[in-house]
């Protein structure tokens, strides 16, 4: 996999059309058509037919293992060998990315963040989901589905598959205390400067926002996807202040784990497919959320409007959601299952502890990946927040 600098400045055109969306970083159940968001008019596949032989699936990575990485972990090959369907899996490293290569129309698939969901729903790019025809989403636990990166004016978009939160990692023999605190990567004296690593994205603004929430809370932060002038400004700068810190920005996560075995960066924001691959791989690592808490994901698996291979995706849709292939992506990925089943098809029956993965408590603490629009996705309407086009030309600027 490449690392791809996918820069989309003017992409929220659709901004607007989502101002009602109801995005949020929250477990908001509320319909997010509720306030006038009208997606384009598609229809959910109504049944399936005979499988069309291929699948092209567009993923996060872990998402749709085949064996070529490791070949102990492939669960595209029982599918494949189930179907008849040829899968075909693209891996990209960032949400950014993830749009750009679901509008050229060459993929039937994509597990989405919600940071991508909704860009994908305003666009055209991903249709209805026709939920009976997924048998195993009666046991998706309940907390994810109808949620507001998955569903529009309560029509579901898509499947959801796995959650959970951005780490913050640490090479054990290097960085020491353990940390508890984002601080080490923010802090203009971290004793780390020049061994930070980071994640290479726009909406890495929201983990800044979401370490002012904490540390000055007279910014009136709330959500850290909705940032007025004031508070935008604020996060901006943090991570102008962080940039000297930083020794790489990253989005491909064999890329981070490379340098986190190597010794070039010693603390960094991670998934954990990242952490569980570098510490199988022999480097002292360890990983936490700290006290601030964390932004994270909540992944949904959407079909593109212009698939001819439907049959196939639908089918993919349920094994990969099947309490088995559900344990096997969470297990070696790092994250919550969606299906409620999964967790007792597990190797390693306590992850799910770890993972919190029936805890919707838990769930509603974390701070999911959405898209900022220029309604504030907080509530205020005394203000207008900044979109996801003004968080793209900061990050551009940050960078330098």
């Amino acid at each position: 996999m490449k690392n791809r600098k996918t820069r989309l400045a003017g992409i929220l055109g659709v901004s607007l059309l989502l101002a009602a969306c109801g995005t949020s970083g929250s477990n908001s159940s509320a319909p997010p058509g509720a306030q006038g968001f009208t997606p384009p008019k598609l229809e959910a596949l109504k049944a399936l037919g005979q499988p069309e032989g291929q699948l092209n699936v567009l993923a996060w990575p872990g998402y749709a293992e085949n064996g070529s990485n490791d070949p102990k972990v492939n669960w595209v090959t029982p599918f494949e060998q189930q179907t008849g369907c040829k899968v075909n899996v693209k891996p990209f490293g960032t949400s950014d990315e993830a749009v750009t290569l679901m509008k050229t129309g060459q993929y039937d698939v994509v597990s989405a963040s919600g940071d991508a969901s909704l860009r994908l729903v305003a666009s055209g790019d991903a249709e209805p989901v026709n939920t009976a025809l997924v048998p195993n989403y009666a046991d998706v636990q309940p907390f994810l589905k109808n949620k507001s990166w998955n569903s529009v004016g309560g029509v579901s978009y898509g499947i959801p598959h796995g959650w959970g939160a951005n780490l913050l990692t640490w090479r054990t023999d290097k960085v020491t205390p353990a940390p508890a605190s984002w601080s080490v990567m923010f802090d203009a004296n971290s004793p780390y400067k020049g061994k930070v690593i980071a994640y290479d994205s726009p909406i890495y603004l929201a983990d800044a926002a979401l370490y002012l929430q904490a540390h000055q809370p007279d910014l009136g932060i709330k959500n850290p996807y909705a940032l007025d002038d004031k508070q935008f400004t604020a996060a901006v700068n943090l991570l102008k202040q962080q940039r000297p810190l930083v020794s790489e920005y990253w989005s491909d996560y064999l890329k981070e784990s490379q340098a986190l075995k190597n010794g070039d960066a010693v603390v960094g924001t991670a998934w954990q497919v990242t952490v569980n691959l570098t510490k199988g791989e022999g480097a002292p690592l360890e990983s936490a959320v700290p006290s601030e808490g964390a932004t994270g994901w909540s992944d949904t698996w959407m079909v593109a409007a212009k698939s001819p291979h439907k049959t196939c995706a639908y089918k993919w849709l349920d094994h990969i959601i099947s309490p088995k292939v559900n344990a096997q992506v969470a297990e070696y990925f790092g994250e919550a299952p969606a299906n409620t089943k999964a967790c007792a098809e597990m190797s390693d029956k306590t992850l799910c502890d770890t993972y919190h993965a029936g805890d919707a408590a838990y769930a509603a603490k974390i701070a999911y990946w959405t898209t900022p629009i220029p309604q504030c996705l907080d509530g205020r309407t005394d203000v207008k927040c900044k979109d996801y086009g003004e968080w793209t030309r900061a990050w551009t600027e940050i960078k330098g």
